[in-house]
């Protein structure tokens, strides 16, 4: 049974495993361990370790029946697939020098591979490469890849990286197993059926080490009972930051396999909980051996904060890759324009602003005999307008409002609201473009909602610039100036993404995505900065940066698949609105990140440097990005020309 429920919470990771031993009666096995056990799921051999190719092609000339953990039959298609994961025999050694060894490991990694696939299962674990000398083995693993149906490869990897910082990947003494990881997928083309099954030792890494897994594709983390503790009541328990990194695999979507012996002598007859919480998940017979164990990961689960009702609601668009809106080129439809109208954090921000400018444009001694013209371009179905004029009545100031729309089914709803609210002497609509717009008058203020998951990249500089001809020399922009950020990230699941379409366009297009499963390599740094009213003689909108990015020393090495997008943006002098991560506005769903992918992933080490350019271009008809990579490796420059993504004026 799940390890517990927790509200919004449908991950793969309710559920735990165990890893069992070579079993020949699957039914029982299962009894033994799901229905009386209580753990969801067996990591079990598919075939009895005893047997050898070589030993049964000598023995019976090669027409013996293979020795697999009973026939097809003794399951229902869907038991084999929702409660067995196949473990791949552990003696395999697929890089051997012992030649009757490695041809022996290559056919029976076919031969369990075969079988796994024709159960139906959903994922079969592999052992542990030897070393990261592993050529051989991730070809046959390739091979197999290349032909497998929608099973997954679970690649068992130790959770293991030293302090040693001399590391040399071809040595035979592991220092870091992402490098184990590393060699092996790279080998195996970075395909998308191959993921990691972490084996969660004693004592582990660095948080900054053990962050560079959560952007990798991991699906399992195996948790021997020797890491277990032990607690005041005998009962197993896991140290502070082993708990830590459990609740980052529950929230990553891991499953959790318990592994190994029971060694922890508990009193007899006791039904307390390994956690001494009770708990009617709890309320079943404690017979299995590894019963406490799943009570206190299940303790562990139990004991995390229901999902926030924003995650709730994003939980859809986690690593989904999305085309950023072309808000020139098209227009809004009513489904996209509700969807931003709910986010009230981003209004009350707006509001505040508009409530400060209104301040410093009219001294209350006037309030009543001056009129402030605000202009609201870009107003959509008005959720800008309704903001502006509860400024005015929470600041006691009197407004004249123009509302400029070029969405003509925009314009409708306007119309509708104006009429509905009784605003017909206070907001003037106008259906047109703001850049071509000729106002009768100018304003004191200008208020937008231009910005994208980057700032800049839905052309608001372009539209403000446009907009600023009916602007007082004294007039306020609101925003008054916005700028992006980037971030390198490892992400194997939007990499993967990306490659799937086949083709360069979508290697150089920016996306707009819910980052989830991604590391975060270092923190983000400015690019671009805009401000408004841009006063400059030289009207360029073109920008250039070089950026350099440091690895800290104990993350070690790590994929590079492309760059975090951000926006940081003053509204009006101290009320910002922003997603960079470190000063991002709480609870505010308008804007997700930008996602920038590179055609080839960068392996950085720890302490080298990370050289990264990026460039905003602009033509007659249309504005594009470009970037690359210059250290430590080359990367080409992509979106040359905005030969594959632009944004249209």
């Amino acid at each position: 049974m799940p390890l517990g429920e927790r509200a919004g919470d449908k991950s793969e990771s309710r559920y735990c495993g165990v890893e069992t031993e070579f079993h020949d009666d699957m039914p029982q096995l299962l009894a033994h361990n799901v229905s009386s056990g209580g753990f969801d799921f067996v990591v079990s051999p598919l075939m009895d370790p005893s047997y050898r190719p070589s030993l049964m092609d000598r023995d019976h000339g090669g027409s013996g029946v293979l020795p697999f953990a009973g026939s097809d039959l003794v399951l229902s298609p869907s038991h084999w697939s929702s409660h067995v994961v196949g473990k791949i025999s552990s003696w395999i050694d697929l890089d051997s020098e012992d030649e009757i060894l490695r041809m022996d490991s290559e056919i029976t990694l076919k031969q369990e591979i075969a079988w796994a696939s024709h159960l139906s299962l959903q994922a079969c674990l592999l052992p542990a490469p030897k070393g990261t000398l592993c050529a051989n083995y991730a070809r046959c693993v390739n091979q197999i890849l290349l032909g497998l149906n929608s099973m997954q490869l679970w690649l068992r990897i130790p959770l293991l990286k030293t302090d040693d910082d001399s590391m040399d990947v071809n040595s035979t003494n592991l220092v870091d197993s992402w490098e184990l990881w590393n060699s092996f997928r790279m080998l195996c083309e970075h395909h998308s059926q191959l993921s990691i099954a972490l084996d969660v030792l004693s004592s582990i890494p660095s948080a900054n080490s053990l962050g560079r897994w959560f952007g990798e594709s991991v699906r399992a983390a195996i948790i021997d009972t020797d890491s277990f503790l032990t607690n005041s009541r005998g009962y197993p328990c896991l140290s502070k930051r082993h708990q830590k990194l459990i609740i980052g695999f529950f929230n990553h979507s891991i499953q959790i396999v318990v592994s190994g012996k029971p060694v922890h002598s508990l009193p007899k007859g006791s039904r307390d909980l390994a956690a001494n919480h009770n708990d009617n998940n709890f309320d079943v017979v404690q017979g299995h051996p590894l019963r406490p164990y799943l009570d206190y990961i299940g303790y562990l689960y139990q004991r995390m904060d229901p999902l926030p009702e924003q995650e709730r609601f994003e939980l859809g668009y986690r690593d989904f890759l999305q085309s950023p809106l072309q808000p020139l080129m098209d227009n809004l439809e009513a489904q996209t324009y509700e969807t931003f109208e709910k986010d009230a954090v981003k209004y009350i921000q707006y509001e505040r602003a508009i409530c400060k400018a209104l301040q410093d444009r009219v001294p209350e001694e006037k309030s009543s005999m001056i009129s402030t013209v605000l202009m609201v371009v870009g107003a959509g179905r008005g959720p800008l307008v309704r903001a502006s004029l509860q400024a005015a009545e929470e600041t006691g100031r009197k407004l004249k409002i123009y509302a400029v729309e070029k969405n003509p089914n925009a314009v409708v709803t306007l119309h509708s609201l104006v009429k509905l609210e009784g605003w017909e002497n206070i907001v003037t609509i106008v259906s047109s473009d703001m850049r071509c717009w000729d106002a009768p008058e100018k304003a004191d203020i200008l208020v937008s909602e231009l910005l994208g998951s980057f700032g800049d990249n839905e052309l608001s500089p372009e539209c403000l610039d446009g907009a600023q001809r009916f602007l007082k020399d004294d007039g306020i922009s609101i925003p008054s100036s916005y700028t992006s950020f980037i971030q390198p990230v490892t992400a194997s699941k939007l990499y993967n993404d990306v490659k799937s379409h086949k083709d360069l366009v979508h290697f150089e297009t920016a996306y707009v995505v819910k980052l989830h499963n991604v590391a975060r390599l270092a923190a983000s740094q400015p690019v671009f900065t805009f401000t408004h009213p841009n006063r400059s003689t030289k009207q360029s909108n073109q920008r250039y940066k070089k950026l350099q990015f440091e690895i800290p020393s104990d993350t070690g090495s790590a994929m590079l698949h492309g760059f975090a997008g951000y926006f940081d943006a003053t509204l009006y002098k101290d009320v910002h609105l922003g997603i960079e991560p470190s000063t991002a506005t709480p609870n505010m769903f308008s804007w997700f990140s930008i996602f920038f992918p590179l055609r080839t992933p960068v392996i950085v080490h720890p302490g080298s440097a990370l050289e990264v350019h990026f460039w905003r271009c602009c033509g007659p008809t249309k504005v594009w990005y470009e970037w690359c990579v210059t250290s430590p490796c080359r990367s080409p420059i992509h979106n040359s020309n905005g030969r594959s993504h632009w944004v249209g004026l």
